[in-house]
């Protein structure tokens, strides 16, 4: 018998892997892709490490997981992201016709919802707020840190 897992807990997950960005002094935004109840891929932000602004975590992973399945198409799996994508990242998605966006906090300077106009794939199912005070905590003591710099 299988365990089916929550939000809450693959939402976790991709809060360990901002906790890696974190760590390497990257923006702490983690993410997981899960196809059939597992996760297929993980990533963090890498804009630094690679020197490449599109080295997202969200970009990361639909690479991984199209590697990983064997097509472009990503309308069964779910993407838990630690903060909002950004408009790159929501139309990555949309390309990858994603079944299921999740993502933690609102992303108040960059966010995809703050354009007025379809940027995800109509399908695309999305849920906002898992764990959204864990990822504001995490995103605010790293820029505390950067400013003490």
């Amino acid at each position: 018998m299988s365990t089916i897992f929550s939000d809450e807990y693959f939402m976790r997950e991709a809060l360990k892997e901002a906790q890696k960005a974190f760590d390497a002094d990257e923006v702490p935004i983690g993410a997981v892709l899960v196809w059939n109840n597992k996760i297929i891929a993980r990533g963090h932000n890498l804009t630094e490490t690679l020197n490449d602004p599109t080295a997202h975590a969200e970009i990361q992973i639909i690479t991984a997981a199209t590697n990983h399945i064997g097509g472009k198409y990503l309308n069964e799996c779910t993407l838990y992201a630690t903060l909002e994508p950004c408009v790159m990242c929501a139309g990555a998605c949309y390309w990858a016709q994603l079944g299921t966006l999740v993502y933690g906090a609102a992303d108040e300077k960059r966010g995809v919802f703050l354009i007025h106009a379809p940027v995800l794939h109509p399908r695309t199912i999305i849920k906002s707020g898992i764990l959204a005070e864990d990822v504001t905590t995490m995103l605010t003591n790293f820029f505390k840190k950067k400013r003490k710099k």
